[in-house]
């Protein structure tokens, strides 16, 4: 019979938090007291909101299509089935940074050309003009970019949730005369969800990661505004310090929030 651990089955205090949150306290007063610190700060920051809107819409629009794709997985047709695994094995093997270079430069003028192939009769008319390719804003290059990357994840969670529910459940929900969407809305969905929320918040934490990897486009993000202080004051130390500040307190207060969505679920699901 094996030994446990001497810890086993007891929540250990956590000492990890204390010590980060006096760590984050400790480097808060010194931005307040040093002019140079609050400099980077104040610069950095500038580059928050990008940051957030490009992890946000990212993210809803990578949770709509990956759902898509894995109600295409599920489907009864062999076809879709067949796209929606080529789909996500093909975007799961490419790392997120080739495809930021892809969707940028190849993707978006094939994009563009493609739109105006469809108003041509427009432009012919002299309705509309032809759309150019820098139109189409680097920062939603990365948006696009970001949002099939992650598509193909997500849509493996949302699989793995839906196929947790009970098939029993469902023959019942059919045996009431549920319509397909019904017993999805009514049946599948409310109980997938406990299961799928935590590995989705998982992959929205590491998209606010990820999201740096914009700042390779120029996108003025929190990495890019760091990167072009650091260059100009050849203050690095300070610089990066400040920018793995920002995205720690971005994470670590994501993942708190998402351990206490969790254990709420949990309490839930035994209640």
């Amino acid at each position: 019979m094996a030994l446990a651990s001497p810890g086993a089955g007891k929540d250990d205090y956590p000492w990890w938090l204390v010590a980060l949150t006096a760590i984050a306290l400790a480097l808060a007063g010194v931005i307040v007291a040093n002019d140079i610190y609050a400099q980077v700060f104040s610069v950095v920051l500038k580059g928050l909101w990008v940051t957030i809107f490009v992890t946000l819409v990212a993210f809803l629009l990578a949770t709509l299509l990956g759902l898509g794709v894995a109600l295409m997985a599920l489907s009864e047709s062999k076809v879709l089935r067949q796209i929606a695994r080529f789909y996500t094995e093909v975007i799961r093997g490419v790392p997120i940074l080739v495809l930021l270079f892809y969707i940028a430069f190849v993707g978006a003028p094939a994009l563009v050309a493609a739109i105006n192939f469809v108003i041509g009769p427009l432009v012919a008319a002299g309705t509309v003009d032809p759309m150019q390719v820098r139109d189409l804003s680097l920062m939603w290059r990365a948006i696009i970019a970001l949002m099939i990357g992650y598509s193909a994840f997500i849509a493996e969670v949302f699989r793995a949730g839906i196929q947790s529910v009970d098939k029993g459940q469902i023959e019942a929900a059919k045996a009431l005369g549920l319509s397909r969407f019904q017993r999805f809305r009514l049946v599948v969905f409310p109980q997938a969800v406990r299961v799928i929320l935590p590995p989705l918040g998982n992959d929205f934490v590491a998209m606010v990661k990820d999201s740096s990897l914009v700042s390779v486009l120029g996108v003025a993000d929190v990495t890019q505004m760091g990167k072009v202080y650091a260059s100009g004051s050849f203050r690095f130390f300070e610089t990066y310090s400040i920018v793995a500040y920002v995205y720690l307190m971005l994470t670590i207060g994501l993942s708190l929030g998402l351990r206490a969505l969790e254990k709420r679920l949990r309490r839930g699901t035994t209640a």
